[in-house]
């Protein structure tokens, strides 16, 4: 099934969402990584597609999004919170079940919490967290902060996807005709005719201005929602002690919260094979069988 590219004023902003399925279908909402694009998300939408409704937005800042404003105020999962809360308005959301990529997680969690975003408390069906997790390893967001706020430019769209399959190498597999349109789909010319991906630098200022964005233990241990942690077996982001702590409190107390590792890769999972479509397919399944 195709889908539509379509723009919602969310925020004050222009925001671009892919739209998959039939518009009466349950809803998915499924959300990119820190540096991407909701264009990350097409191999799994595809595949839900026929049962779902599935809203791939690109966040403020990335993709075919407007850039922030005022980048130490909006680049945050509370603002990120809001522009959902604005999103589900928009599209006339009432509830949908939230699958995100590492930042995409983070930001489903704060709405699922409904702290940061009130309008969505209650209306997160289940959370889906791709490599991602309430506190993120140091030593990782040292890395993605060193190489996401000096975005390099090339000559040519092929050696800039030669460095894309170098930093993403951990997504695990991924087929010569899908590394080329993760190339295409994340890429943008500049004035002096280089190419370099498609996102506004200034989006890592989250972690200077706000420094502790990510650690949101708080919010997670507000939820009492089906939660599934997928981690990459080699991630070095989302280390196995968190996990261990995510199955001990909050929604792992309520025995809600599940933790799958996922073999041949690292941050973060593409969920773009059989095996990852099984394991989504699963944990919505049994989310909707228990009443969620």
């Amino acid at each position: 099934m195709s889908p539509s590219s379509h723009y919602a004023t969310c925020a004050g902003y222009e925001i671009h969402y892919m739209d998959w399925g039939a518009p009466d279908a349950p809803v998915v909402i499924a959300w990119h990584g820190l540096a991407r694009t909701g264009r990350d998300m097409d191999e799994i939408a595809a595949h839900l597609a026929g049962r779902y409704r599935v809203i791939c937005p690109d966040t403020l800042g990335r993709g075919l999004s407007q850039w922030a404003a005022r980048p130490d105020e909006e680049y945050r999962l509370a603002f990120y919170a809001r522009l959902a809360g604005d999103l589900f308005e928009r599209l006339g959301i009432e509830r949908a079940h939230w699958l995100g990529t590492s930042m995409g997680g983070a930001i489903g969690t704060v709405c699922a919490a409904g702290r940061a975003e009130p309008r969505l408390a209650g209306r997160i069906r289940s959370l889906l967290l791709n490599d991602n997790a309430p506190r993120l390893a140091d030593a990782a967001l040292a890395r993605i902060r060193a190489y996401a706020g000096q975005p390099p430019a090339f000559g040519t769209v092929q050696e800039l996807e030669a460095f894309f399959r170098q930093v993403y190498a951990p997504y695990g597999w991924l087929s010569e005709a899908q590394w080329r349109r993760l190339t295409e789909t994340s890429t943008r010319r500049l004035p002096d005719g280089r190419v370099t991906p498609h996102y506004d630098p200034a989006m890592v200022r989250q972690f200077t201005a706000h420094e502790n964005d990510y650690l949101i233990w708080d919010d997670y241990d507000r939820l009492a929602i089906p939660v599934l942690c997928l981690r990459g077996v080699d991630s070095d982001l989302v280390l196995r002690e968190t996990t261990a702590e995510m199955l001990a409190r909050g929604p792992g107390a309520r025995g809600l919260a599940q933790v799958v590792e996922v073999p041949g890769c690292g941050h973060a999972p593409a969920l773009n094979v059989p095996q990852h479509y099984a394991l989504v397919d699963r944990f919505l399944a049994d989310a909707e069988a228990r009443g969620f």
